[in-house]
């Protein structure tokens, strides 16, 4: 079954908003909009309602769809979030004795973030990145903990890909990562948690450094 209006107006608009098509802080009417993609105003604003609720846009009565702007001080308040909360389901699975087949599709997420930085292809590398993350958060088993970490995913993926270009090669990432799945596969609780806790926070430092000298926090 093919999307609806609306799945290709989210799909699109969420595409222009993480490109950069449509520029953090900008103001674009509902209209204008459903005549960029070809298509009526409620698809538009539907799917405009539902990226406000994943924090992307604000919709505003009678002066259209404005483009959040993307604050470090934002992200170090989400980062804090999902160090936490991340760093609780790597403990947690840990605990829950996975054997290697169970925790593959993380493995395979880690060989392709290393493939990735061999190709030097860094969108590849954080979709892999974004995919490990879920995957550990699902591991760790707590419904509530991903549905909070859900709530957060797209503004961290839009602020990475802004600047990814920027940042170093991630090559410590990948290494932080495979830490954690060996002491998630060793059943080393606190180590998973201790780990996973500081890839975070400095995942943090350099997200919300970068977002300062790129100006973004001014938007």
């Amino acid at each position: 079954m093919g999307q609806s209006q609306t799945e290709q107006a989210l799909s699109r608009l969420r595409e222009m908003v993480f490109s950069g098509e449509l520029a953090a802080g900008s103001n674009h009417f509902e209209a204008d909009l459903a005549d960029r993609l070809g298509m009526s105003r409620t698809p538009v604003r539907e799917a405009a309602l539902t990226m406000k609720a994943q924090g992307l846009v604000d919709v505003q009565p009678r002066r259209g769809v404005r483009i959040c702007p993307i604050s470090a001080e934002d992200m170090a308040d989400i980062y804090d979030v999902l160090c936490e909360l991340e760093s609780l389901a790597a403990a947690r699975a840990a605990e829950r004795g996975y054997t290697a087949d169970d925790l593959q599709i993380a493995q395979n997420c880690i060989d392709t973030m290393d493939a990735a930085l061999t190709d030097n292809d860094r969108t590849a590398w954080a979709e892999a990145d974004d995919r490990f993350h879920t995957e550990l958060v699902r591991l760790g088993g707590n419904a509530r903990v991903i549905e909070i970490v859900a709530r957060y995913t797209d503004q961290v993926r839009r602020a990475r890909m802004m600047t990814l270009p920027l940042r170093p090669l991630p090559v410590k990432s990948n290494a932080d990562h495979r830490a954690v799945l060996d002491a998630i596969q060793i059943g080393d609780a606190a180590r998973a948690r201790d780990l996973h806790r500081a890839h975070r926070y400095a995942a943090r430092t350099l997200l919300t450094g970068l977002i300062r000298d790129l100006g973004l926090h001014r938007l």
